[in-house]
């Protein structure tokens, strides 16, 4: 019997075993390749998702357990790449080999969402098990302040330095 999931505002019914996990639903039947797969066991991040606007690791989450819920990928967080955490994370330069970002500025969108202005210490809780193999945990941190900044208003620069428009989306 199809599952049907709500994925990036779009409904799509998959016909897939329930116990699949979301993560190859997401890459495999929905071909959306930017949640990553790194660790298979729910310990690294790099496939994490917002299902229900909470961040979600989908490596070990049975596709059956996300049916019906609003799930929210990498590619659904803003397509224009206008979420606040996608324009600080551009600013700041922030990935070097980028594999585990997308799980990154997922984790990082979901505690905005609940912290608006995070300390240093919400920022190593929220995100301390999202691993990064290159180790940019200080431009990560940074740039979650500076998304902070950006959804209060300021003005996100562009990577010439140059300000950028910040008009906020319902999403943000």
């Amino acid at each position: 019997m199809p599952i049907t999931l709500k994925v990036n505002g779009a409904t799509r019914s998959v016909d897939v075993p329930p116990d699949m996990p979301l993560l190859w639903v997401l890459r495999d039947e929905l071909d959306l390749k930017g949640t990553k797969f790194g660790c298979g066991a729910n310990r690294c991040g790099a496939c994490t998702v917002h299902v229900n606007g909470v961040a979600q690791r989908t490596c070990t989450l049975p596709v059956s357990r996300a049916a019906g819920a609003e799930i929210t990928t990498i590619e659904g967080l803003n397509p224009a790449g206008a979420h606040a955490v996608q324009q600080a994370w551009e600013e700041l330069d922030v990935p070097q080999c980028g594999y585990c970002q997308a799980g990154q500025m997922m984790a990082a969108a979901s505690l905005l969402a609940k912290t608006p202005k995070p300390t240093d210490a919400d920022i190593d809780t929220a995100l301390n098990t999202n691993l990064c193999r290159c180790a940019t945990y200080i431009r990560i941190r940074a740039a979650v302040h500076r998304a902070a900044e950006i959804k209060a208003g300021g003005a996100a620069m562009g990577a010439s330095g140059a300000a950028k428009s910040t008009k906020r989306n319902e999403e943000d």
